[in-house]
């Protein structure tokens, strides 16, 4: 790759990477049993979509620390993408979503298969289960086999190892919240462990390791990964609950349905007067499954008390601290990654899907 940063050429890059090693272990499962043919497709087609902002961020804390392009670095950035999809699958699966991108998530496809089995629906998720603990293993596997010096890698050993316990850690606390009081800080919280981090301050930082970048660099690469990757998620609900759902490939109203503790839902909590309130708590608490009629109401609710207005407040100061550090770092940072980190700033934050 050359100097100029061109995302799509990175992503097709990123993308001949995964195919490849996915279409060798979707062969290796078949040559167990022509029968796991449905999980050996799902390899290949799980982690076939995305933007590849993980990987692009690692190669940039790669190339941030002088390091020059590395076919191998980019087998180690790649596996990042594989965390993802494994994650992906694990939340669908605690949400009961019945769409990413467009397509039937991995346990609703799964409970599609027409060879009849007892407990479809069971069956179906313990499919997506071990799908999305593979793809975690997988991911291991593609850093550990990227064929970057043993030395190099066991500098990444620690921040891989807190990038997986923090992105339970994030997923456990949002089922720990789902369903109590909405509050900002909580929500917060929630997402700067469940994607903030390992979307762009790890693999950030993991690229910087792997190139043996100072202390200094990296705190300052921190420094911008952290509040770029709150805005990133911060983006991605406000796209779930207001976006078009023919652009974001999500149904619409599902962290509703689910009652996540989203920001948008704390800080419509925080406006709202004792009767808004009660209607949120109609209809998110109420018994049954809430219907998509109360649901609308309360994104209603949301626009009216200027929760969505908030919320795109928090984006654009959270760019803005990111750009910031990214132009105090500027004697520290080689020109084409101040220029590619600028650039990602707004791909994380500002986009439609």
């Amino acid at each position: 790759m050359s100097d100029v940063w061109a995302p799509e050429a990175f992503k097709a890059r990123t993308d001949t990477v995964l195919a490849g090693f996915l279409d060798d272990e979707a062969a290796a499962l078949l040559a167990v049993d022509d029968a796991l043919d449905p999980l050996a497709e799902a390899l290949r087609t799980t982690a076939r979509h995305g933007k590849r902002l993980r990987a692009a961020f690692c190669y940039w804390g790669w190339r941030a620390a002088g390091q020059p392009d590395s076919e191998a670095l980019m087998r180690a950035a790649a596996a990042l993408e594989l965390v993802h999809a494994a994650a992906v699958v694990h939340d669908d699966l605690i949400d009961d979503s019945p769409l990413r991108h467009g397509r039937p998530t991995a346990h609703h496809a799964f409970a599609a298969l027409p060879r009849p089995r007892r407990r479809p629906r069971a069956a179906a998720r313990a499919l997506a289960l071990l799908l999305g603990d593979h793809l975690m293993a997988l991911a291991g596997r593609l850093y550990a086999e990227s064929g970057l010096p043993a030395a190099y890698l066991s500098r990444g050993r620690p921040l891989w190892a807190a990038l997986a316990r923090e992105l339970v850690a994030g997923e456990a606390l949002e089922i720990l919240h789902t369903g109590g009081l909405p509050d900002t800080g909580t929500s917060l919280k929630v997402i700067r462990y469940k994607t903030a981090k390992y979307t762009v301050e790890q693999p950030l930082l993991l690229g910087a390791l792997l190139a043996g970048a100072p202390a200094a660099l990296r705190e300052g690469l921190s420094r911008y990964g952290l509040p770029l990757g709150e805005a990133f998620q911060l983006r991605d609900d406000l796209l779930g609950l207001f976006g078009d759902p023919a652009r974001t490939g999500k149904a619409p109203l599902d962290d509703l349905r689910t009652a996540r503790p989203t920001v948008l839902l704390a800080e419509t909590w925080s406006a709202a007067d004792p009767a808004q309130r009660a209607l949120l708590r109609s209809a998110l608490d109420g018994d049954g499954p809430p219907d998509d009629e109360g649901l609308r109401e309360v994104r209603a609710l949301m626009t009216e008390l200027g929760a969505p207005a908030r919320v795109e407040r928090m984006i654009a100061g959270r760019v803005e601290e990111a750009v910031r550090t990214l132009d105090d770092l500027d004697l520290d940072l080689p020109g084409p990654a101040h220029r590619a980190l600028t650039d990602l700033a707004h791909r994380a934050a500002v986009r439609h899907h």
